[in-house]
């Protein structure tokens, strides 16, 4: 998509990531960040702005060429990180995941179990998550690809013990051409 498409031509398109800074920060005020299926978002620029260490990981290289250009110089601050989440990449810990958006596209059982083995190794006792998925009534495809859709219930279930939840908000994101979606936003601590 990112090879094919400007920003304003891809739904996720979100300006002006609030609720997850608000949660990042909610968090943990300084530390280290990764943005998982981060892509093209102004989400690692305006961590940088605030002190924290940053990380973005993506399966498009083209979404991270892009993200780079953006950046600019401030880019060489970023380790940047082209692989499948589910393919349990060498990535180090962090204080703190964030996903916006991957997650619900893991409709396959051993996907799941993958991304959530990594996390539990890649976030650290007291460390935190913040994962975002289309909400109950959010759309059923997102690119022409199936997703699952998610109520803070069943998506603290999900992710399982090793984690408790802290905060579950809802979100709705207008994509670039006006049609509104439905998010579900949680943030977890590692227990």
């Amino acid at each position: 998509m990112y090879a094919t498409k400007a920003d304003a031509e891809l739904s996720w398109t979100q300006p002006e990531p609030s609720l997850s800074l608000e949660l990042i920060r909610q968090a943990t005020p300084r530390g280290r960040v990764i943005d998982v299926g981060g892509g093209s978002s102004p989400l690692a620029g305006l961590l940088l702005d605030e002190g924290y260490d940053v990380a973005v990981l993506d399966v498009s290289e083209a979404a991270l060429n892009r993200a780079k250009e953006k950046l600019g110089p401030r880019a060489a601050s970023v380790r940047w990180i082209i692989a499948d989440v589910t393919a349990a990449p060498a990535l180090g810990e962090f204080d703190v995941w964030h996903d916006r958006a991957v997650f619900h596209f893991l409709t396959e059982a051993r996907d799941r179990e993958r991304y959530l083995a990594l996390l539990e190794r890649r976030v650290p006792i007291g460390g935190h998550a913040v994962v975002a998925t289309f909400a109950e009534d959010g759309p059923e495809k997102c690119s022409g690809l199936p997703v699952r859709r998610y109520s803070a219930e069943q998506l603290a279930a999900e992710v399982g013990a090793a984690f408790r939840a802290v905060r579950s908000e809802r979100e709705r994101h207008m994509t670039p051409w006006g049609k509104e979606q439905s998010f579900q936003y949680s943030l977890f601590e590692r227990i």
